[in-house]
């Protein structure tokens, strides 16, 4: 059902007024997508993934509970990993290959290392 002339001349008021309160979250929003997302997310997943083999490895042979907690943190990022891939889907995939192929990873990589600097940068 198509909206009234009335009702999208107030939805434009709210995004200006929104855009003008805050531009840069307005601007993060607006590019922010479910690609982009998922793929962050899975990221962060194979991140935790190798990190939760390096404490498996390190520490099974001395604990086997720390062995056991490692491979607990590799199971639970390769769930999280499995679930935001099935959001990418396909096209999600293609995307990012694109961007990858188009960027280079090492370019890639350091837009990355770029954008953690920005965000914990102290002033």
């Amino acid at each position: 059902m198509p909206l009234s002339e009335d009702e999208e001349r107030i939805i434009h008021e709210i995004e200006q007024s929104f855009y003008e309160n805050d531009p840069d979250f307005y601007k993060r929003a607006s590019e922010e997508t479910l690609y982009r997302h998922a793929g962050r997310n899975c990221k962060w997943a194979l991140a935790g993934f190798v990190a939760g083999l390096a404490v498996l490895v390190v520490s099974f042979a001395s604990s086997v509970w720390l062995g056991f907690l490692g491979f607990l943190i590799m199971l639970s990022c390769a769930v999280v990993f499995e679930s935001n891939a099935r959001k990418m889907g396909r096209a999600g995939w293609q995307e990012v290959s694109d961007s990858v192929r188009a960027k280079g990873i090492r370019d890639s990589l350091n837009e990355t290392k770029r954008k953690m600097n920005e965000r914990f940068k102290r002033n």
